[in-house]
Order: C-alpha cells, then sequence, then structure tokens
C-alpha cells in the first residue's frame, strides 16, 4: 500500500528529482503530492502520512514555515530541507517536533526513503503506544477494584479512580507520595500495622496476598475492610522496577454501622469532625502528648461578620462558605492535624506534637491568608476574615474544658485587636475580662453622671481647604481612668445593650450644639453623627431621630447620619425602610468605611446615600500600596458618575492629601487637616477666622 507524502518546495527542478527518487524506490511505494508554498500545503493535509519541505517558500521562510506546518498538523511527521549553512534552524525544528532534517546538497534517493520510511514507522509506533496506554487507562478506570501502583522505592505512581475513592487520595495528591501514607492499613483485630505488601512482592519478587482481616484506613480515618494481591512489575530484563497491587471493598455488610458511626461523629454540612469527635481527639492528644512529654495546640476559628453574609447572600451561599473554608483550612495544616467544626461559623485545629507556640502560629498565619483569598460562590466573589485564638499543652492547660475555654477567650481577644490576626492566650486576658465586665458597670451610668462628651473634627473642601463640615466623635471622661478612647468602649456598649441609648444622647447633643454655633453667628455646619447597625435596627429610630431635630430645632439637612457598609448588610430590606423614612425627614446619609469589601456598588443604587466615605485604612495606604491608589482613584469616579460627594478620612500626611487632589477627590478629614476638639474650641478658632490649617 503506498504511503502519501506532501512535497512543499519551490524548485520545480529539485521536486522532481525528489519525486523521481521517492516514486522509484525501494524501500517502500510512495505517493508523492507536489505544491510550492506553504499555504498551498496547508490545504492539502488531509490524508497525508508525512511532510517534507523546504523551509525557503514564496509564503514563509525558516523555521517560521516549519511552525505553521506544525501548528496545522502537529501529529504528521514532518522532514526538513535545509541548506548545509542553516544546520542550526534543523536542530531548533527538531527541538520543536521535526522528526528529522537533510541537507539538500546530500539528498540521495536512497537517504531520503529510508528517511522517510524511519520517520512514518516511527510515528505510528508512537500512535500505537499511545492507543494502548489509553486503552490501558480506561480498562483500569473501569473496572470495579483499586489499582495502586508504586516505584521500586515504594513511593505512589498511579492510583485508578476507585483507588481514589477508597484511600481518600487523587492521584495527583498521592504521587510520590510513600504508600504507606495513601494505603494505610491496620490488623482488625491487634490495630497494629501490617506489613506493606507492595515491599514485600518486590522483595520476594512473586505475588503476594494480603491478610483478610486487615481494614484500610481512607485518608479521613473511615476505616473499610478491604482484600487486595500484589505483585512485581518488570523490566525487559527482569529486573523489578514496581509493583501493582489490586484491591477491593469487602465490608458491605458493615457499611450502614460504620455510616452511622461517622454521621454521628463529623458534621454533615463540611463533613469535618464535630464537637464530639474533636473532644475525643483533643482526649487522646492530651493524654499520648503527657505520657510522651510532646506539646500541643489548638486554634480557636471564628469567622468575622459571618452572620453580615448570611443574612444578605442567604443560608444556601452561607453554608457553601462554611465548606469552602473548611476545604481551605485543610490546606493549611498537616495530615496528622485535626481540623473540625465546633459550631455555626466556629472552627477547631487541633495541631499534634509543635515543638513551640511559634509553629503553631505558622500555622495560625496561614490559615488567615487563605481565608483573605476571594471565596467565589454562586456568582458571588466573597471576602471573609478570621479571628483565632490560641493555646499549647500543657503551658495552657491539661484538660480539654481548659484548653477550650482559654483558646476560645484568645480568640475573642482578637476579635476586641480588629480581627483578622490571631492571639496566644496569656493569663491577663483573665484580668482583662475582669476589667471589661467592671468597664460595662461604670459604663451604665455614664449618661446620668455627665461623664460623656462630644468632640468636632473638621470636615474639609479639599479644592479650597475651606471648613465644610464637622463630624461629632464621642469621649468618655471617667473619673478614675481618665479619658477612655471610644474603641475600648463603644464594642461594650453594643454587646451590653446601652448603644442606643448613647447613641440618642450623642444625636442629641451634636444636633443641640449645631443649634448653638448657629446662635453665636456662625455659619450653619453639616453634622455628622455615626449610627451603629445596632441603632438602625431598634424600633422607633427614624421617629426619634424626628423628634430629636424638632425638640432641638436644628434643620434636618444640616444632619448627617453616617451608616456603615456592614450596617447595610443586616436585614437590607428592613435597613432600606428604615433610610427611606429618615430621607423623607431630609436627613443626609453618608456611607463609612466605605472600600472594606464588604457591601457592593448595588447599594449605592439601591440606598439613598448622600455621600462616600472613603475608609482611612485605604487612604493609610496611599503611599505605599498601588493597589490602594487604583482604589482610591475608582471611588471617586463612582462618585463623581453617581453624583455622590467622596470624603477621604484619615488624612494624616501631605502626600496623602497631594495624591488624593490629584484624582480629584472632593472633601476629607484627619489629623492633617483638623484634629477632633471640644465645641468651644472650634466656635473660638471659627469666630477668629482660623484658616483649615491651624486645627491640624
Amino acid at each position: 500500500m503506498s504511503q502519501h507524502i506532501l512535497l512543499i518546495h519551490n524548485q520545480a527542478l529539485a521536486a522532481q528529482a525528489i519525486i523521481e527518487a521517492l516514486t522509484h524506490s525501494s524501500d517502500g511505494c510512495f505517493q508523492v503530492e507536489w505544491v510550492k508554498c506553504c499555504a498551498e500545503g496547508i490545504d492539502r493535509l488531509e490524508g497525508i502520512e508525512a511532510i517534507v519541505v523546504d523551509l525557503d517558500l514564496p509564503d514563509s521562510r525558516g523555521i517560521d514555515t516549519f511552525y505553521r506546518l506544525f501548528s496545522a498538523a502537529p501529529k504528521i511527521p514532518i522532514l526538513v530541507l535545509i541548506d548545509s549553512q542553516e544546520q542550526s534552524v534543523g536542530k531548533l525544528a527538531l527541538q520543536c517536533g521535526a522528526q528529522d532534517y537533510l541537507l539538500k546538497s546530500r539528498i540521495g534517493a536512497e537517504l531520503l526513503s529510508k528517511s522517510l520510511s524511519n520517520m512514518i514507522g516511527r510515528a505510528a509506533y508512537a500512535q500505537g503506544l499511545f492507543e494502548e496506554k489509553e486503552r490501558a487507562q480506561s480498562t483500569l478506570n473501569s473496572i470495579g477494584d483499586a489499582v495502586v501502583s508504586t516505584d521500586v522505592c515504594g513511593q505512589v505512581t498511579y492510583l485508578n479512580a476507585v483507588a481514589e475513592q477508597l484511600t481518600g487520595w487523587s492521584q495527583q495528591e498521592a504521587t510520590g507520595h510513600p504508600l504507606e501514607d495513601v494505603f494505610r492499613i491496620v490488623d482488625a483485630s491487634t490495630r497494629e500495622s501490617v506489613q506493606n505488601p507492595m515491599m514485600q512482592t518486590m522483595r520476594e519478587d512473586k505475588a503476594v496476598a494480603l491478610n483478610p482481616n486487615c481494614v484500610l484506613i481512607r485518608r479521613d480515618g473511615v476505616e473499610q475492610a478491604i482484600e487486595d494481591s500484589a505483585a512485581p512489575i518488570h523490566d525487559h530484563s527482569g529486573a523489578v522496577t514496581g509493583a501493582v497491587m489490586v484491591f477491593h471493598d469487602v465490608s458491605a455488610a458493615r457499611a450502614t454501622t460504620l455510616k452511622m458511626s461517622y454521621m454521628a461523629q463529623h458534621d454533615s454540612l463540611t463533613d469535618l469532625p464535630n464537637r464530639i469527635l474533636l473532644n475525643d481527639r483533643l482526649n487522646e492528644a492530651i493524654t499520648l502528648s503527657g505520657r510522651y512529654q510532646r506539646k500541643l495546640a489548638v486554634l480557636f476559628l471564628d469567622l468575622d461578620r459571618f452572620k453580615y453574609i448570611n443574612d444578605s447572600l442567604g443560608h444556601v451561599i452561607g453554608d457553601c462558605l462554611l465548606q469552602s473554608v473548611a476545604a481551605r483550612l485543610f490546606t493549611c495544616v498537616r495530615s496528622s492535624d485535626t481540623v473540625g467544626r465546633q459550631g455555626g461559623d466556629e472552627f477547631v485545629v487541633l495541631l499534634w506534637e509543635v515543638r513551640q507556640a511559634q509553629d503553631a502560629a505558622i500555622t495560625a498565619e496561614k490559615i488567615l491568608e487563605s481565608l483573605r483569598q476571594p471565596h467565589h460562590i454562586h456568582g458571588h466573589e466573597i471576602h471573609i476574615t478570621g479571628s483565632i485564638g490560641a493555646v499549647t499543652y500543657p503551658d495552657d492547660g491539661t484538660d480539654v474544658e481548659t484548653l477550650m475555654k482559654r483558646a476560645d477567650m484568645a480568640m475573642f481577644h482578637a476579635k476586641a485587636a480588629g480581627r483578622d490576626s490571631y492571639q496566644f492566650f496569656r493569663p491577663q486576658m483573665h484580668a482583662r475580662a475582669i476589667e471589661r465586665q467592671a468597664l460595662e458597670h461604670s459604663l451604665q451610668g455614664a449618661i446620668e453622671r455627665q461623664e460623656l462628651l462630644l468632640h468636632y473634627q473638621p470636615k474639609l473642601n479639599l479644592a479650597t481647604r475651606s471648613i465644610i463640615g464637622v463630624e461629632a466623635l464621642i469621649r468618655w471622661y471617667h473619673p478614675q481612668r481618665g479619658l477612655v478612647p471610644p474603641g475600648q468602649f463603644i464594642a461594650i456598649a453594643e454587646d451590653c445593650g446601652l448603644i442606643v441609648p448613647i447613641g440618642q444622647w450623642v444625636l442629641r447633643e451634636a444636633c443641640r450644639q449645631g443649634c448653638l454655633w448657629q446662635a453665636a453667628g456662625l455659619p450653619p455646619l453639616n453634622i455628622a453623627v455615626n449610627v451603629s447597625s445596632v441603632e438602625l435596627r431598634s424600633p422607633r429610630f427614624a421617629a426619634g431621630v424626628r423628634e430629636i431635630l424638632s425638640q432641638t430645632g436644628l434643620e434636618p439637612h444640616y444632619l448627617e447620619l453616617e451608616i456603615t457598609e456592614t450596617g447595610l448588610l443586616e436585614d437590607s430590606r428592613s435597613v432600606y425602610d428604615v433610610l427611606k423614612e429618615l430621607k423623607d425627614i431630609g436627613v443626609m446619609l453618608a456611607l463609612d468605611d466605605f472600600g472594606t469589601g464588604y457591601s457592593s456598588l448595588n447599594h449605592l443604587k439601591r440606598f439613598p446615600i448622600d455621600t462616600l466615605k472613603l475608609d482611612q485604612s485605604v487612604v493609610r495606604e496611599l503611599t505605599t500600596d498601588n493597589n490602594s491608589t487604583g482604589l482610591v482613584a475608582a471611588v471617586i469616579d463612582i462618585g463623581k458618575t453617581l453624583h455622590i460627594p467622596v470624603v477621604a478620612e484619615g488624612v494624616e500626611t501631605r502626600r496623602q492629601l497631594g495624591i488624593l487632589l490629584q484624582h480629584g477627590c472632593p472633601q476629607g478629614q484627619g489629623y492633617y487637616l483638623g484634629r477632633p476638639m471640644p465645641a468651644e474650641s472650634l466656635r473660638q478658632s471659627l469666630q477668629c477666622g482660623a484658616t483649615a490649617s491651624a486645627f491640624a
């Protein structure tokens, strides 16, 4: 049967000589089709078994000719013809996929025909090997038994689909691991490890069978009774190069019992160990660590603001997010460690055999960094962080209850420190808990004792540096502790239910002060007041604002209520109703902390927002992070497009101000522009005609 050859050659005499040589060749019967250019050759590829090409063609020259042909026909063997001075091109073509090259000056009938015959033979042999491998692969993946192979060192080289299922390892994960990591077997009666059958069959160079009383421990800890047989793999000289094992599950009779036991000890949503199994494993770890004088660590993880995501996007998305978090936690720990779900959005990581606390810190950092990466769930890009409390045995406790309690306490301190961080338990945390309780007790009567006061921070038009408004900031002057920063008591007020009466006091005092300034002859100033999500959800909040405005006499459009992005996420339907009622009153609304990633741009369209306040964390990084600069520019552009003024918070340096001006930010506030000050100090400065720089 003749072999169909495509000859691509621009020189007629040389082409005729090649055709003549191949047609009368004794090495094979060749049928040659001749074309003069590369494009024409590409059009004639159907049915071609080999290509002979001169790289210098009218429509293509040099190695580019080969690239075009190889791209069009990667499976057809190509023989390249080159001039003697272009051997480097021929070698390059070989590296890129050509089967061979010949010098034009040395082409002979016998050499050419032998080269083509060999080339076609090699291609046919390679195709045969590929098809044989594909058949073997399909066969192995379609049978009902599990198949595992190893090299001579006992490292896994292959798992079929059933083996992946039975061991809990994917082929990609298992490849290169010792078989003992992937195929863990113990005696069902004695619980002692069983000899590796693969090593045995290679050592004895014969097929062996596994003890029928063996149990395979899957990667997640589930046990399966199995039967198997293993045999050595030989090379052509008879030397052992590896082993193959075929095994199958014979635990069908016990499957129901095992499943029920597993479900009782694992979380149904994430498939992680639940609290019961976690406590058992922690008890076991404490016993073994005490016996062998080793350390272990417990990490208590709570997701930050998970409730906002659950409430705004729904429980289905929330459940998928928990599953995504669980999957990421697995990538941050060793196979010997335990990741479990404590309940809700809380996870516990048990780290066996840590040498020092720093080992636990490294794992905590890995977990936090993994969580920060976006979670893509059902078309939503979700950003979430976590707070971690860490304890070590025996330093922080010698029993499960103490370790878990102190890990939980350390986690709450991580949240109080700003979230997205970890904290190790320290003895003084217990003292701080008592301190917090004392602070809460003192806060109960702070309003009646007139210990609360307001400072006012100027808000400036950045282009003119003129003051266009102020933000009311609460302070607490404790009779024994002195001035208590809001960061130390606002969270306490929210937790114990005092934030609503405190917020009403702030609102009333700010409105009253605004009227006093106007009565003193000062130009009316816009007064911004922060509103927590707790206040926003409280009954009659909008009605309370209306009453305070009526009682103080401040015109509604001079009052601006600042609402955080997270506040919009909590029960967004009822929040919308409250905001609409506030707008009907005439109050201005500002979206605070914009850019921290908790809301979508849809909120700017859905909610009646008058002002965007760019979060100070973004402004702070303007001079160090190009991404922050891009984010600021984008927010400013969004504000311009939607006709919503943007206020940059936390402007603390000249460079930050310069970048904001460069991008056209209209308004700003911060220590560089003006520090918070008592009402009287602000009044005196404004009456004296002080410039904006006088407040810095």
